[in-house]
């Protein structure tokens, strides 16, 4: 009934302009016509709760039945998320304060909260930490989140009064990124995005998506940044993609080779996630946001509605999702 529930809404939601769109590049791309990918865009929702970013983000159409379904996909997704996370707990993630009280000890970096009445402890932390980030309370994909450096010429009122107004709030120390990750991009702090699972007692580390800035001071991937997979002993095995489908063996800014690259501290980095997990054991499926800074691995945030992140089919061999390696630890589908 849940799976019939969601792609009714599904039906009702979808922007069956984009959805033309995206058939119609993709029948460009594959010599078939455009109403033959549109049948099977619809028969991929039905049977395996795929969209049409998931047709198109997973190469569904490069796929045949067997490959197709071992891909997670976002309906599926919602169906893990759903039945393992506790919906009522949502905000110990969701509201940034909230959760920088919960996991303070893996923070590992000072913080405050701005209100209308503290601007002389705002202007003591900014003179003491010298570069802060920004961010609103209650945002996600980056938005909001600015870094600034602290110097003689600033008005610290003048600064403090805007970030009350764009209800910019929450303000931490910078993070110092390891020398090794400064490599990659120097520009933003590049975070892992580690994935948790918790069940009786015991966490379980599932992957780990490095994520890597492209212009800006964050490396979010709908804020312009790029991502790549992590295997399980700390080295990049797979190119690098962004929002536009664009593929990078390296990096187009600091020229570092990504293939091959070794994440240093990635075996803290696990052994972190996989005891933030602990903490709140209501919301068993986390995708931890991590940072490898110059004294070890640190928690930059956790999101309990992670999203997908799968390999694209025509960058292995093996053209195989998330789902058999889930099935061995969740056994949902």
């Amino acid at each position: 009934m849940g799976k019939i529930k969601y792609l009714i809404k599904r039906i009702f939601k979808l922007d069956y302009k984009n959805m033309f769109r995206i058939a119609k590049s993709i029948s460009k791309k594959i010599n078939k016509s455009t109403f033959f990918i549109l049948l099977d865009m619809i028969k991929c929702g039905f049977k395996y709760q795929a969209g049409y970013y998931d047709y198109q983000e997973f190469e569904f159409y490069n796929l045949n039945n067997d490959e197709r379904k071992t891909y997670l996909t976002r309906g599926k997704n919602n169906e893990i998320v759903k039945k393992f996370n506790d919906k009522s707990s949502f905000y110990k993630f969701e509201d940034k304060v909230e959760f920088n009280k919960k996991f303070n000890k893996y923070l590992k970096r000072n913080w405050m909260v701005l209100d209308n009445n503290n601007y002389k402890e705002f202007e003591k932390f900014f003179i003491k930490n010298k570069s802060i980030i920004v961010k609103p309370i209650n945002d996600e994909g980056g938005h909001g989140v600015e870094k600034f450096v602290y110097d003689n010429k600033i008005d610290c009122k003048e600064l403090y009064n805007k970030l009350i107004l764009n209800n910019q709030l929450l303000i931490e120390e910078c993070i110092k990124q390891h020398k090794d990750m400064n490599i990659l991009y120097d520009k933003s702090v590049n975070t892992l995005r580690m994935f948790t699972f918790y069940k009786n007692g015991e966490s379980y580390f599932l992957q780990a998506v490095l994520k890597i800035g492209n212009g800006g001071v964050v490396d979010n991937f709908s804020s312009g940044g790029m991502y790549t997979y992590v295997s399980s002993d700390g080295y990049v095995y797979v190119e690098a993609i962004d929002r536009n489908d664009n593929i990078y063996t390296s990096h187009p800014i600091s020229n570092q080779k990504i293939v091959g690259f070794n994440v240093p501290m990635f075996k803290e980095a696990v052994e972190l996630v996989k005891e933030c997990a602990k903490i709140i054991p209501e919301i068993a499926y986390v995708g931890w946001d991590v940072a490898i800074s110059e004294n070890g691995p640190v928690v930059v945030e956790g999101n309990c509605f992670p999203g997908i992140y799968q390999v694209k089919p025509s960058l292995v061999d093996k053209k195989e999702g998330l789902i058999p390696k889930y099935n061995k630890i969740m056994k949902i589908f």
